[in-house]
């Protein structure tokens, strides 16, 4: 297939460039920057040029492509106070190229998240299949479990879509998310901590097994359809904060909530959520069997303390 796929040379696109080559396809990702098209060309890709508010662009790539995969999220703006309209561009974004793939039974497949879909529970591909359960995190968080019900939707009009859904830790060496940030909280403060208990629960997987993942369903995914990436369901935070305490040698603490703010800044509102997940439904469908190591494994390698 030759595949747009947009977010291309971020953390989990730069892993599925180089899957979807080995498989026969070939890729055609969008880049912002000098350095994007850089790494892209270099790892075998076609640039073009544009961002996620160029919507003519992603128009005319989508309708030029075989099948999109959409990773590329505007973080920058939802890490710092502004979700909403992160989520609001992603909205346009998938407009864009549902429009361009309707009636075609093209391949779309989106990134979309885990963390608060359904809160406190163990949750399965089939919960938040019409735009998120009740006590799902309200704001831009739902914002982004509508917009993948919109993907879905697609099906209707004629699509191929399907929704992958990500833990918030996509972990590997050269991780840049929320385990490295918990880890520069850990060294700035003097502490390895966690909320209360540490008993709530956050699921990961391997950035590899992702990209895999990825591949299969813009392979073969039914139309409408939800998947979730799981590799570990459900990784308490007191163990990945006793984990970082061993290998920065520091004491491992509990924060009540009020304290959180000032130890975990921007996560503090994150890293107290209770949000298991299985992948079960998924590794039956496509044949998905995560071979990585799991998000404790991972740190113990060393790579995130380097």
């Amino acid at each position: 297939m030759r595949v747009f796929l947009t977010g291309a040379s971020g953390w989990i696109g730069s892993a599925v460039v180089p899957e979807l080559i080995g498989a026969g396809h070939e890729v055609v990702g969008l880049a912002r920057s000098d350095a994007s098209a850089a790494a892209l060309t270099a790892a075998g890709a076609q640039v073009l040029r544009g961002t996620l508010d160029d919507l003519e662009t992603l128009r005319g790539a989508a309708a030029a492509s075989d099948g999109v995969i959409h990773l590329a999220f505007k973080h920058d703006l939802a890490f710092t106070g502004s979700f909403d309209a992160a989520a609001d561009a992603d909205r346009s974004a998938i407009d864009a190229i549902g429009e361009a793939l309707a009636g075609t039974d093209k391949p779309f497949v989106i990134a979309s998240g885990l963390l608060g879909v359904a809160p406190g529970r163990l949750a399965t591909e089939q919960d938040g299949q019409a735009g998120g359960p009740a006590g799902a995190v309200p704001g831009g968080p739902a914002k982004r479990q509508a917009n993948a019900h919109a993907v879905t939707a697609l099906a209707e009009r004629g699509v191929r879509s399907s929704v992958l859904r990500l833990p918030p830790t996509v972990h590997g060496d050269g991780d840049q998310g929320f385990i490295p940030t918990v880890i520069s909280a850990a060294r700035t403060n003097g502490v390895s901590a966690y909320i209360g208990d540490g008993a709530n629960r956050w699921p990961a997987v391997h950035r590899d097994d992702a990209a895999h993942l990825f591949r299969l369903a813009l392979e073969s995914a039914p139309a409408g359809s939800t998947l979730h990436a799981v590799g570990d369901e459900g990784v308490p935070i007191k163990a990945v904060a006793e984990v970082i305490g061993r290998h920065l040698d520091l004491p491992v603490v509990s924060l009540s909530p009020e304290q959180a703010p000032a130890h975990f800044t921007w996560m503090a509102g994150f890293i107290g959520l209770d949000g298991p997940a299985s992948g079960a439904y998924t590794r039956e469908l496509l044949g998905w069997q995560p071979t990585r190591p799991g998000l404790l494994a991972d740190l113990e390698k060393g790579h995130y303390f380097n």
